[in-house]
């Protein structure tokens, strides 16, 4: 038997300076030493320097990561504030999950405990910092206690603490330090004082991650464990009329067949034989209440939407009046198709159901959710229910789910065995990509007018798609009936358009849709940054400087990246050079401003992209690596998106695509070389794990349009070049 060691036991029995961990997660909200300060107008900070830090005796610091490491960095983002102020040794940090608690651990962003939005290092960047300045000034006090000595005299660097000839490691001084009270508002370093952040410091996870001893919720397995998995509908809005399980049953290996609202599920004594069992299965689908549009029937009548025009999202000037009496007015239609968001690790949960309790080991990206909706599936008491949050193979979304539908499908799973017991529900690779929870398909009706001068008289955008938000927790957060992550990144824009409209029509599918990696500003992006070049185009203006001249006065952060993103391009506003063409993008998403330009060529009828040139400005750098990383993934991921990548309805309305070879991803050979200059800033740090997807497409598309003078307005690539 594997099995991690609970936290609420390997925090019990924990020695050192952990104030409040050791309570009961029921009371620790009433810990004083985890009391929270509420933040003002600046909305910095929530302050509970014992929920997130625990010196042990060994002098290892570890922070408690109340966000969800599937790969961008919070591990060593977080870290790296707590070490900086504490003043350790890197060599000393480290990192695991903080346990599920709402109260302790919420995103100060959201008001819940949750991953998402880059908000990660946003929200969490002075409350780290506070926590980190705290245990440092109990280390202090309790050093200055047990020499005698005025704590102005003392020293910490490197993780020790010292005065004169004595010197003493953290972990010495951690049990003193834990009978002291913390202090309520302890003084941070200025930007001035830093050794740590904005340094390239080694992520703390990449060792665990290379050689194998990282635990993901696929390596957790207990004692008598049942796997479990679940025919669920191949339309989506189609529920179980009836089943044959005769067949199923006598496939060595498999325990039972249950019903459960989801759709099937097998239990099996290992993967293959739940596998084996599932594909015996004889299933009887109601599809009365199912989509059974395809694809192209649903752009269609997007598009009839488009041309209605919308609710009104945003107004400036005379709207899209003036477009009505141009001298030459610029259309274009741009369709988007569902995506899929295709992490490694697709989802899976263990569950252990007990006669006291329940406790779950999943990579929970929102727990808030999750475990609210474990306890009501399963009907036990929240103080009953421990969610274990572990290490997950990527998300781009997946993961972020507000309704918690997986949650719910791992409690009727448990629940439907009728009592205790140990289950693993797995989804397969073809579970995930055919089983929903998409990128929305989406529709941009764009137009522009020109007068005779060939200057702006309106601008026009409206979109088409479906709600994320509407239906379920987040409706909440929505606006006068309007979903800002439908339409985000195309209002707002940084350009001076004073006579601009943007609508959006809200479409009805029983095809889930959620969040993906950079939401809304996935297609808005693409859409308003490649209208905006054929606008420039028509204009005989070149593409850079034609966006500098338009920019607001007020978008200075926009022009920085845009003119340290062309001087690293050598961009003199030739767009051809040798055989191979240059695009430019500029997009600000989560607070982030982003700049690309992309050296395209043609190879066999589709983009070859060389070289990507990426400038950011995120605000603080909190670890530059990592920015790095997170931009070069970003343009990968978003490149393979726009040239391959689509879920599609055929008639009748069951997905066509299974796996990666129907889905497909950006080949090792395929990824650019890619060069990032990070802007220097003082400004808090924003997001980075979703802005450098909005501006690849747009910069590609530009440069093919440019290389070949055909315009992309149907993603992917390899379907609109097809032809």
């Amino acid at each position: 038997m594997t099995r991690s060691l609970s936290r609420r036991a390997f925090l019990g029995s924990s020695a050192g300076l952990v104030i409040g961990l050791i309570l009961p997660l029921a009371a620790r909200a009433q810990s004083g030493a985890a009391a929270a300060l509420q933040s003002g107008a600046t909305g910095s900070a929530g302050f509970a320097p014992n929920a997130f830090i625990r010196v042990a005796p060994d002098d290892t610091v570890t922070v408690l990561i109340k966000h969800i490491e599937f790969g961008q960095g919070p591990f060593t983002g977080l870290a790296t504030l707590v070490a900086e102020e504490m003043d350790a040794d890197w060599s000393q940090m480290r990192a695991e999950h903080a346990p599920a608690n709402d109260e302790l651990y919420k995103n100060l962003a959201f008001g819940m405990q949750g991953t998402g939005g880059s908000t990660a290092m946003a929200n969490s960047y002075m409350q780290m910092r506070k926590a980190g300045a705290a245990a440092r000034a109990l280390l202090v006090a309790a050093a200055a206690q047990e020499w005698g000595v005025p704590e102005a005299e003392i020293t910490v660097s490197k993780g020790r603490i010292s005065h004169g000839a004595r010197s003493s490691g953290f972990g010495a001084l951690a049990e003193r330090a834990a009978g002291l009270t913390p202090p309520e508002d302890p003084p941070v370093k200025s930007a001035d004082q830093f050794t740590m952040i904005g340094t390239d410091l080694p992520k703390l996870d990449t060792a665990a991650k290379s050689n194998g001893t990282a635990q993901f919720t696929m390596d957790l397995y207990l004692e008598g464990m049942q796997t479990v998995v679940v025919a669920h509908p191949r339309k989506f809005g189609a529920t179980v009329a009836g089943f044959d399980d005769s067949a199923a049953v006598q496939v060595p290996g498999v325990v039972a067949v249950r019903q459960i609202p989801q759709g099937v599920a097998v239990y099996a004594t290992s993967t293959h034989a739940a596998l084996k069992g599932r594909a015996a299965l004889s299933v009887d689908w109601d599809e009365s209440g199912a989509e059974t549009r395809s694809t192209e029937q649903m752009f269609e009548e997007f598009s009839q939407a488009a041309a209605e025009g919308g609710q009104e999202a945003e107004l400036a000037g005379r709207g899209a009046s003036g477009i009505d009496g141009a001298a030459r007015v610029i259309e274009a239609e741009f369709r988007f198709p569902y995506l899929a968001h295709a992490p490694m690790e697709p989802l899976d949960g263990v569950i252990e159901l007990r006669e006291d309790g329940a406790e779950v080991w999943m990579g929970s990206q929102f727990p808030a959710l999750d475990k609210p909706t474990l306890v009501q599936g399963l009907g036990v008491a929240p103080e009953k229910l421990q969610l274990n949050v572990m290490l997950a193979g990527g998300s781009f979304g997946r993961r972020a789910q507000d309704t918690a539908h997986f949650a719910a499908e791992l409690a009727e799973v448990a629940k439907a065995a009728g009592g205790p017991g140990a289950f693993k529900l797995v989804w397969t690779r073809e579970d995930d990509l055919q089983g929903g929870y998409y990128r929305p398909l989406t529709v941009h009706r764009m137009r522009a007018g020109l007068d005779v001068e060939g200057a702006l008289t309106g601008w026009d955008n409206v979109v088409v798609n479906q709600s994320i938000m509407a239906g379920g927790p987040m409706a909440q957060m929505m606006q006068d009936g309007l979903d800002p992550t439908a339409y985000e990144g195309s209002t707002r824009m940084p350009y001076a358009l004073s006579d601009l409209r943007v609508g959006w029509a809200a479409q009805e599918s029983p095809v889930p849709v959620l969040w993906w990696r950079s939401v809304g500003h996935t297609h808005t992006g693409y859409a308003t940054e490649v209208f905006l070049d054929m606008v420039l185009e028509a204009q005989g203006k070149d593409p850079v400087q034609g966006r500098l001249d338009l920019l607001r006065a007020d978008a200075a952060r926009d022009r920085a990246v845009l003119e340290k993103v062309a001087q690293m391009a050598g961009w003199d506003g030739t767009k051809l050079r040798e055989g191979r063409a240059y695009g430019v993008a500029l997009h600000e998403s989560f607070n982030t401003y982003v700049a690309q330009i992309a050296e395209v060529s043609d190879e066999g009828g589709m983009p070859r992209v060389h070289r990507v040139w990426c400038a950011v400005d995120c605000g603080v750098a909190v670890n530059p690596d990592v920015i790095r990383a997170q931009m070069e993934g970003g343009i990968g991921f978003g490149l393979g998106s726009v040239l391959y990548d689509e879920i599609t309805l055929a008639e009748g309305g069951a997905v066509e695509q299974a796996n990666f070879d129907t889905y497909r991803m950006l080949r090792i050979h395929e990824m650019p070389e890619v060069m990032v200059e990070i802007l220097k800033s003082d400004a808090d740090p924003t997001g980075v794990g979703e802005p450098g997807v909005p501006p690849i497409g747009p910069a590609v598309a530009n440069a093919w349009r440019a290389l070949t003078g055909r315009n992309v307005t149907r993603l992917p690539f390899a379907r609109a070049l097809e032809a």
